[in-house]
């Protein structure tokens, strides 16, 4: 019934009963894929052992704007890592201005090489933005990621932003921030986003949803957003789940 489309189910592994117990609670919760998300090049590894481990699990790789400006792939290294069956995307990769400071021209350039990578591949990227909504969206652009194509995950910027996305043929995830008594903004934007370009997501085990805000966060929560969702926009809740989960298919045909 659901699908949550961005998960770093590798950092679960040490809750009480492992990941078979993590991906069990999602089971019984109607998750029906996991999309396990990587962050550097320790995680890429540790990603490919969870979904070669477990069905209905697929992988991304990649590494996250905040990782130390050494640690980069090539193009081709990319390309390779990506290039195994159950790796479906690649990221999570973007620009991230909170958490770092001074010449960031190096982001700029390690995203350009997932972009690149992405488009050789024709697998859709997962892109992380914080503080950065005009140089990321103008990259995205100039970089022609379109062909691509792919997810602006944990949405939480503005209108503007999100049509910018929407005008390149990328998908607006949101996460349990939606749900969030402060994200006013953000749910107005959650109100106007067209059902057939919306994913949800939990990005565990950060940012539970209400009413798990606060703990750690894990698969199984994901249902939460999408009955915040309906809520919020006057749908039901197996609507939000059918929709969103038939766009992640067309977003990832090879996926299931």
């Amino acid at each position: 019934m659901f699908i949550d489309s961005h998960c770093h189910l590798n950092l679960l592994a040490e809750e009480e009963g492992g990941l078979d117990a993590v991906i069990e609670q999602a089971q019984a919760n109607q998750v029906d894929h996991i999309l396990c998300i990587s962050i550097d090049k320790a995680s890429c590894h540790d990603v490919l052992a969870v979904v070669d481990s477990y069905p209905n699990i697929t992988a991304s790789v990649g590494i996250h704007p905040n990782v130390d400006q050494e640690e980069n792939f090539t193009v081709d290294e990319l390309t390779q890592l990506a290039s195994r069956d159950k790796v479906i995307a690649i990221g999570e990769t973007g620009l991230d201005y909170f958490r770092s400071e001074g010449d960031l021209e190096w982001q700029r350039d390690r995203f350009r090489v997932h972009i690149e990578a992405a488009k050789q591949l024709t697998k859709p990227l997962i892109i992380h933005t914080r503080e950065a909504r005009d140089d990321t969206m103008d990259i995205l652009e100039q970089e022609n990621a379109e062909q691509a194509g792919g997810i602006i995950h944990c949405f939480t910027e503005n209108w503007e932003t999100a049509q910018r996305a929407l005008d390149i043929g990328f998908y607006i995830s949101l996460s349990g921030i939606v749900t969030f008594k402060n994200a006013k903004e953000l749910q107005e934007v959650a109100k106007k986003l067209p059902l057939d370009r919306i994913l949800i997501e939990t990005d565990a085990p950060y940012l539970a949803p209400v009413p798990h805000r606060g703990k750690t966060n894990k698969p199984a929560y994901v249902k939460h957003v999408a009955e915040f969702l309906a809520e919020l926009r006057g749908d039901t809740v197996e609507n939000i789940a059918q929709t969103t989960s038939a766009n992640f298919r067309t977003l990832f045909p090879t996926a299931i």
